[in-house]
């Protein structure tokens, strides 16, 4: 049983939340120069990370909103929980997420880590 901290609502048992994936990653831009590889590459392409991971999640049964996690998939360790429009604040999370290359593209250079564009 894994038991995650929402930023609104406190701990609750994971039944209540929603798993959205890897956190942080941008989405293409929808232009001519998108190709169907490299939409492909976004939609499939997983890191499948064994150790930390930044992910997404969202509290369904509660307050329904979307927020980040950083968490130890090898142990479900929960080591960091902060809403979705910040970055992380702990040493571990914020080397991950520089180390991300999955939200080095083109959307994601032009605007602000964090920001909507």
């Amino acid at each position: 049983m894994l038991f995650i901290e929402c930023p609104w609502c406190g701990y609750r048992d994971d039944a209540e939340f929603h798993y959205g994936g890897e956190g942080h990653i941008s989405r293409p831009d929808a232009s001519k120069e998108l190709t169907d590889e490299k939409f492909a590459e976004y939609l499939f392409l997983k890191t499948n990370t064994k150790g930390l991971l930044l992910e997404r999640w969202c509290h369904r049964s509660g307050c329904r909103r979307w927020f980040n996690v950083l968490r130890n998939t090898i142990t479900n360790e929960i080591l960091e929980v902060y809403p979705i429009t910040d970055t992380p604040k702990s040493k571990e999370g914020k080397k991950i997420y520089e180390g991300n290359w999955r939200r080095k593209s083109l959307s994601r250079r032009a605007s602000k880590a964090g920001e909507a564009k």
